[in-house]
């Protein structure tokens, strides 16, 4: 079901109702000697019987507005109605009308998805007699029936998600407020979780808050609530944020110069809100509607042209956070995050030839290979369960192959798993520093593990401070920072050795769209010096900027080439350009089908 068809049977069932409504709310936090103010006087309401997206970068406040609409915090100031419910008086009767799931939902991974949904229906009260129809609705919704035995911890997280949110549901709700929930789920099961949405918003009339760091999912909404540093920038549906940017937009075509270095150039230009690798081209966003000409764009890039697009959301959501923001917060610097190293385009530095991994009798990989060269962004993408976590912790040297031989920088990891971990840099999907040290405490910690010592190790701390603008964050405790400064610290351990491979698994997961442009082009930029980045990720636009990819299913390679290699398989008549997202499902799909056929 489309989000037309939602906002076209809203219009027929008016007048509009409103199912949430904040009222000059605010709400502040105290974090040692510092008051963070999360929300301030803040008025938007969400319509019943239609999806409502929740959009701002990291920090904005939107876990804060989530938990308040839920009643589980109270403002400061200001009004909170829910469901025609006063949020802070009658907080317990809002909880029990509301359908409320967490970014991180707490699922019992040793019990099964049957004991699971039990627990969550005796939670909420569900009587008996209601549960077999409402559990045989919720797994026909989920395509979870196959699997009520399993234990939820042994599920991929794509179906988690699903379970979570079952669970949710189990005793159906007049209002669901979602935190995120695609966030580290494959593209496969992000379009299967908004299915389910769009499913009860037709069939269960339930209204929908939904928060979200991917932007396309935005334009699926009735109206967008947008949030900056706990403040409303604007409540409209998104068409009417994207239209404020028409005639500003384009894409560009460089032929024959690499994607990352005409969008590093662009991006450069001081008319230019937002660069971004788009396929084989460079989608631009300029601050004014005036005709570029392409030669003061791309000075001597003779071949290159650009043409008009129509604006998206995601323009005018940079736009509006780059207007908020100094010109040196986007313009990135461009010093040496590592010192300069002798490069040499063509030497393998990984050698992946025929390994495997069992558990016992099942085969989490089986026959992978590839090869990763010196100074190359290699993506590994899959769909949640297809074994390239697996394999990057075998690459890591955290988990011994089965079979098959693994060689980084040289080395066997067989035979010499710890002296190849030393050359390698190896950032996790989930913050793993330690999150009751400050940020200083945790470069001194790391810089020492890696054998930092005397005047280079506070050398190099000192840069890394300012590499990654952590200098005004110094003493703070990392587990308060906001994510996408965690994820700033994180790659700055990594780094403070400053190896020659760099493992960056999900790297970007649940940060917004600024925090992952900046990233980029920190991993940009370290592959300009030599470093060789292997990368796993669920955003298909960020697999763009890799120089290849490969794609993997149930263990196996299911694609191994270039982006717009990988594209071109996927090219028909009904979509003759495919996008990465349409590449990455028709693989999947092509060998779920081909499975189901060979049994």
């Amino acid at each position: 079901m489309s989000s037309d068809s939602i906002k076209q049977g809203r219009e027929e069932n008016r007048p509009e109702q409103i199912a949430l409504a904040f009222r000059s709310v605010s709400k502040s936090f105290r974090t040692g000697k510092r008051k963070i103010m999360a929300l301030d006087a803040i008025n938007a309401r969400v319509l019943a019987g239609v999806i409502t997206g929740l959009i701002g970068p990291d920090g904005a406040g939107k876990t804060t507005l989530m938990r308040l609409a839920a009643g589980l915090l109270v403002p400061d100031e200001g009004r909170i109605t829910v469901l025609g419910l006063d949020a802070t008086r009658d907080s317990l009767a809002v909880q029990a009308s509301i359908g409320y799931m967490p970014q991180r939902f707490g699922l019992y991974e040793d019990l099964s998805v049957q004991e699971n949904l039990d627990l969550y229906a005796d939670l909420q009260g569900v009587p008996k007699g209601q549960r077999p129809p409402r559990y045989r609705e919720l797994m026909r919704m989920t395509g979870l029936a196959p699997f009520t035995s399993r234990l939820a911890g042994r599920l991929s997280g794509g179906m988690k998600q699903k379970l979570g949110l079952a669970c949710t549901l189990v005793h159906p709700p007049s209002l669901l407020l979602l935190d995120e929930p695609t966030v580290g789920v494959d593209p496969v099961s992000r379009r299967e979780l908004w299915n389910i949405v769009y499913r009860l918003v037709r069939e269960e009339g339930t209204s929908v808050l939904l928060s979200t760091a991917y932007l396309d999912e935005a334009e699926r909404c009735h109206e967008v609530i947008m949030l900056h540093e706990g403040r409303l920038l604007g409540q409209r549906p998104p068409k009417e944020f994207s239209e404020t940017l028409e005639g500003h937009t384009y894409t560009v075509a460089a032929p024959g110069l690499n994607k990352r270095n005409v969008q590093k150039t662009l991006a450069a230009g001081d008319a230019v809100i937002d660069a971004v690798i788009q396929g084989e081209r460079v989608r631009l966003v300029l601050d004014s509607d005036r005709p570029p000409r392409i030669q003061d764009l791309l000075p001597g890039a003779d071949d290159a042209w650009l043409k008009p697009v129509p604006p998206r959301f995601e323009d005018s959501f940079i736009a509006m956070l780059r207007s908020k923001a100094d010109e040196s917060d986007h313009k990135a610097a461009g010093n040496a995050i590592v010192q300069d190293r002798r490069i040499n385009r063509k030497e393998r530095v990984i050698e992946v030839r025929d390994v495997a991994r069992r558990f016992g009798d099942f085969y989490a990989v089986k026959d992978v290979s590839f090869d990763v060269r010196q100074g190359e962004v290699f993506g590994l993408l899959g769909a949640n369960g297809a074994g390239k976590s697996t394999t990057f912790r075998m690459l890591c040297g955290l988990l011994p192959a089965s079979e098959g031989k693994l060689l980084v920088a040289g080395l066997d990891l067989r035979r010499a798993a710890a002296a190849a971990r030393a050359r390698i840099g190896y950032m996790s999907q989930r913050f793993s520093l330690y999150g009751n040290l400050s940020v200083q405490q945790n470069l001194n910690f790391f810089s020492s593990v890696y054998g930092l010592s005397g005047k280079h190790r506070a050398e190099r701390i000192s840069r890394v401070l300012e590499q990654f603008d952590l200098t005004a964050q110094a003493d703070a405790t990392s587990g308060d920072l906001p994510l996408g400064f965690k994820q700033r610290l994180a790659m700055a351990c990594a780094l403070m050795h400053e190896p020659g491979i760099l493992f960056l698994d999900e790297p970007t997961s649940g940060v917004d769209p600024l925090a992952r442009r900046e990233f980029w082009h920190r991993i940009n930029e370290l592959a300009e010096q030599g470093v060789t980045v292997l990368v796993t990720t669920h955003f298909m636009e960020e697999a763009e900027y890799c120089d290849r990819l490969a794609i993997m299913s149930a263990g196996k390679i299911l694609a191994l080439g270039a982006p717009a290699d990988i594209k071109e398989q996927a090219v028909s008549a009904e979509n003759p350009e495919p996008s990465m997202e349409d590449a990455f499902i028709n693989l999947i799909q092509a060998d779920e089908q081909s499975s189901e056929r060979n049994g």
